[in-house]
């Protein structure tokens, strides 16, 4: 997925954006670019590596107080520098995530209106578009507020343009977008590891909220206008937590992780004698004794971890279960249930389909919402009636690891707390479970240190081009997020099947 950096500010920024950028190279991506105000409108693109813009920007002397930088990763357009963001029209430059439903319709019309495109991208729309509009609203706040009013999708954006200095326009709906307030200036960014160099002082926008960047100050409203305050949160992540220290890469860095990720995730069972149901929030003795199913809504690893706990859900709190993939869930006729506990699983908290979906069973009259998830300030923690966070720390690589561990021991300490309230769990059994939690951080620092024989196998299977990863009972959803790391990271061709479907 894309990546986003802007900023607004009293000294260069250029470093700050391609700092943040590197900070971003975990999204994947296959082509960077940067726009900046500097005596006009400057922007540098190229297809590859961060590094190749850096030097761009090295050997042009690129400096400027305001700018926006982007990562993109190929959906419209192959990867190639005219696809790159920024897109530009007429000395107004936009960086976008996401993707504009209704493209093609806003192309025709600004075609039939005389604008060129000179990309495949459903980006450059938004360029035009925006710029046809400051023709009859010359004001650019509210000629960005006017625009994303007829964008119909997933975005987030950063507008820049030459004659404004030291101004950049930011709105989002769907994908991540967040600001920062720092000491030298304000900035904007896709995820907050690429804000830590400058300010750890955070502001989360909501879906439909537009945002104006000064040096000096912020504002924010929504997409009709109206003034609206939102919090600055200090954020919980250090500079020190997303550095690569000792290890080769990210995902190395993340997998040896787990052990202090699983026992931050488990402090507070850690010296407890018994589980309390107030883990999950002060109405969870209630919520959850109250809960007679359960439906659990989430994406990709996420998902894969709720079809796990399913199999404890049923087995050891004789709950009925149902996992739904949050993409679908809001695209069919279901049938709520009045009593059904809705848990949204997100490593984020701001996944747009799980966000989505959780909207739409509590429109559908669900109120026993709880919400799986690793970020406090989250938009789906804030939406959801209780709340467990999974401390798994930052994730930087691409494939998940500590986030999806940290969701399996938090889902099975729901299970047991269920199982207490339903009269199913006996005082020996709790004490034998709440045990075995504890002690799980050393088990899998044991098998960490297997690492040397687990890379000895895989260079035996780097050569093999189709994996099948086979699992029965709980142990398919385990296949299922093997074969997803494999063919995430590797690119080969993996499935998985219930072990008794391979016949």
């Amino acid at each position: 997925m894309c990546g986003i950096v802007a900023a607004a500010a009293r000294n260069n920024i250029v470093p700050v954006l391609l700092e943040g950028l590197r900070k971003l190279e975990y999204r994947g991506y296959d082509s960077a670019g940067l726009a900046i105000l500097n005596g006009g409108l400057q922007r540098l693109r190229s297809v590859g590596r961060v590094a190749e813009l850096a030097a761009q920007a090295d050997s042009t002397g690129a400096t400027s107080e305001t700018g926006s930088a982007h990562t993109r990763w190929a959906s419209h357009g192959v990867p190639s520098e005219r696809n790159a963001h920024p897109h530009i029209s007429e000395g107004l430059a936009v960086v976008h995530n996401g993707i504009i439903e209704n493209y093609e319709s806003l192309r025709a019309e600004l075609s039939a209106l005389g604008y060129s495109f000179s990309s495949e991208t459903d980006t450059e729309t938004i360029a035009h578009l925006i710029h046809h509009t400051l023709k009859s609203e010359p004001d650019l706040f509210r000629a960005v507020c006017r625009t994303v009013q007829r964008l119909q999708g997933a975005y987030a954006i950063a507008v820049v343009k030459e004659d404004e200095p030291g101004r950049v326009i930011v709105a989002r709906e769907g994908s991540p977008l967040l600001l920062g307030v720092g000491e030298q200036g304000n900035y904007a960014a896709s995820d907050a590891s690429a804000l830590l160099q400058v300010t750890r002082r955070i502001v989360y926008l909501e879906n439909g909220d537009v945002a104006e960047l000064r040096p000096e100050s912020w504002r924010v409203a929504r997409a009709d206008g109206t003034p609206v305050e939102r919090p600055v949160a200090l954020s919980s992540l250090s500079a020190d937590a997303v550095e690569l220290g000792r290890f080769r890469h990210y995902m190395q860095k993340e997998i040896f992780e787990q052990p202090d990720a699983l026992a931050n995730t488990l402090e507070m069972v850690g010296g407890a004698k018994s589980l309390q149901a107030g883990l999950f929030g002060a109405e969870a003795e209630t919520l959850l004794g109250g809960a007679t199913s359960v439906l659990i809504l989430a994406c990709g690893t996420s998902s894969h971890a709720g079809m796990a706990a399913r199999y404890w859900l049923e087995a050891v709190a004789g709950i009925p279960c149902t996992v739904e993939t949050a993409s679908e869930y809001r695209y069919r006729e279901s049938v709520p249930q009045a009593d059904q506990l809705v848990i949204a699983i997100s490593q984020s908290g701001e996944t747009a389909d799980t966000l989505a979906a959780l909207r739409h069973a509590k429109a559908l009259g669900h109120h026993r919402t709880l919400a799986l998830c690793n970020v406090p300030e989250s938009a789906i923690v804030r939406e959801c009636a209780l709340r467990f966070i999974t401390r798994a720390g930052p994730e930087i690589g691409v494939a998940s690891t500590k986030a999806f561990t940290t969701q399996l021991a938090a889902l099975f300490l729901l299970t047991l707390v269920l199982a207490k309230l339903k009269g199913r769990l006996s005082d020996t059994e709790e004490a034998i479970q709440l045990q075995a939690l504890r002690h799980l951080p050393a088990a899998i620092g044991r098998a960490l240190e297997l690492e040397p024989q687990i890379k000895a196998w895989a260079e035996r299977f780097a050569m093999k081009q189709h994996a099948l990863f086979l699992g029965r009972g709980i142990h398919y959803p385990i296949a299922l997020e093997g074969a997803l790391k494999l063919k995430e990271i590797s690119y080969i061709h993996a499935e998985a099947y219930p072990a008794g479907e391979l016949k």
